[in-house]
């Protein structure tokens, strides 16, 4: 990161989030009229994913978990709270909810499309606020009020098999996948630190590079995501992927003051799952990825 006027590092002068507790979010859970978890011990997340629709992208039926999983993050600060998240909207709700969102003072940071093709037409809207949290999570709840995003259902017990070669995926990537809900699913955060200036803004807020497989059987997936990128890197990226043979989808911004400025591309590609996997390596491999634990 850019070191400003010979000085000290600017990110040394962000706040971290505050620790909390998950009784702490009760509160916010019951404004928002939605429960979450605790991650990291700094950030509530409460998933929003789209299991109402019946989607098809170039004849694949969209599982939710794949590219249909919105959610709203809270972290707490000295000076306020923060909600970051990405909510998956149909082509009849995004006007309602702008509306709803820009009423209650939370900004839209992104509007676009994850998919190259898709019936029915699908949007994804980023959005970020600060201030009290109850209040930022009343405004969010008259937002979803515009939306047909079902409240969450209780969790299974036991998870879906995933019809892949894990193992061989998880040798590709060089790390190892979570299975969730019937998806394999890696989620990797950046080496640096990012900030929006004043917070430093942790992982778990969203901003790691996800790669979700999905099985379509045979030992096929579909494999969709996007990657977290500096400038520097995005290029270096768009020209892996495409030696792979893996689509470019969109390549946009999710934060609109985010230090260092990050672009997010989101990608497609099915195969037999390990070679999409395989084929993803040299474009990971081209971005600043912590190391794997």
């Amino acid at each position: 990161m850019a070191i400003s006027g010979g000085g000290a590092d600017p990110t040394s002068q962000a706040a971290a989030p505050l620790s909390t507790k998950e009784s702490d979010w009760k509160p916010v859970a019951d404004a928002l009229g939605r429960t979450g978890s605790l991650m990291g011990g700094t950030v509530y997340h409460v998933a929003l994913p789209r299991t109402d629709l019946k989607v098809t992208s170039k004849a694949v039926p969209i599982k939710a978990g794949l590219a249909l999983g919105g959610y709203a993050n809270f972290a707490k600060y000295r000076d306020g709270a923060i909600v970051m998240g990405d909510l998956v909207v149909t082509e009849g709700e995004p006007q309602r909810v702008t509306d709803a969102l820009q009423k209650a003072g939370i900004e839209q940071t992104g509007i676009h499309k994850h998919l190259l093709q898709q019936s029915p037409a699908i949007w994804w809207t980023h959005i970020h606020g600060m201030g009290d949290p109850i209040t930022l999570a009343r405004g969010l709840k008259e937002a979803l009020a515009a939306t047909s995003i079902p409240a969450a259902s209780p969790a299974k017990p036991t998870q879906p098999r995933i019809a892949l070669d894990t193992g061989a995926i998880d040798s590709a990537m060089g790390r190892k996948g979570t299975a969730d809900g019937g998806i394999y699913k890696f989620s990797i955060p950046r080496r640096d630190t990012v900030t929006d200036g004043r917070h430093l803004l942790p992982p778990a807020l969203g901003i790691t590079t996800a790669v979700n497989f999905q099985p379509l059987g045979n030992r096929k997936a579909a494999i969709n995501g996007d990657f977290v990128l500096t400038a520097d890197e995005v290029n270096k990226v768009i020209r892996a992927l495409r030696r792979g043979g893996i689509d470019i989808v969109e390549l946009h911004n999710h934060m609109l003051d985010d230090q260092p400025r990050l672009f997010y591309m989101h990608f497609w590609a099915t195969g037999d799952g390990v070679t999409p996997a395989k084929a993803l390596r040299p474009a990971l491999d081209a971005t600043a990825l912590a190391p794997t634990s």
